[in-house]
């Protein structure tokens, strides 16, 4: 059920996107990705894997290490586990068309129950990541009358982590495969 609406927007044939099943890590850590995807607009996806699938936000900005930076993160589709290692290109007549980077990898630790948090609409945690690290916290916004409640924001918390700006426009390369997101849509080997 989680995993119907992932499913029902790709055609199988025509993308080479992961099929929709889920699983979880062998090793007891919770994995999470971040995808740079160039798709109608330019954003960043987080993926935070919880209970056989990857928990999923579209930020548009993308992440910030500067506390002050509240970024707009609005919660899409699961996504299936396997989807941490997609990179490449989806057909741009497909949904998500663009190209899409592995931006950052590592692994997650929620600050209590996932899925009270979830429900409360507020959500803590510590990435373990290539590029992101240190406490963030996902805040859900009220929504406006007759919208979902799909909007959240994404908060860097005060720690070691933090940085005046928002730290993440010189990384400019996939953290698995080193190429440049040029380099993704036209295929290169890495």
């Amino acid at each position: 059920m989680r995993l119907n609406e992932y499913e029902r927007k790709r055609d199988f044939d025509k993308t080479a996107e992961p099929r929709a099943e889920r699983r979880t890590s062998t090793d007891g850590d919770l994995v999470f990705v971040v995808h740079k995807h160039a798709a109608s607009r330019l954003h960043y996806d987080l993926r935070l894997e919880h209970d056989g699938v990857l928990l999923s936000w579209a930020v548009p900005k993308g992440p910030s290490f500067n506390p002050r930076d509240k970024r707009l993160a609005v919660q899409v589709e699961d996504h299936p586990y396997d989807y941490r290692d997609f990179e490449g290109t989806i057909p741009k007549a497909e949904y998500g068309g663009g190209t899409v980077m592995l931006w950052d990898e590592g692994t997650w630790a929620p600050d209590g129950d996932i899925d009270e948090m979830l429900a409360a609409g507020s959500l803590k945690f510590q990435l373990s990541g290539q590029r992101l690290s240190g406490r963030w916290a996902l805040v859900r916004m009220k929504p406006k009358p007759g919208e979902e409640d799909k909007n959240w924001l994404m908060i860097k918390e005060k720690d070691g982590f933090v940085r005046a700006d928002d730290g993440i426009s010189t990384f400019q390369t996939s953290v698995r495969s080193g190429r440049t997101m040029e380099e993704i849509g036209e295929a290169l080997p890495f």
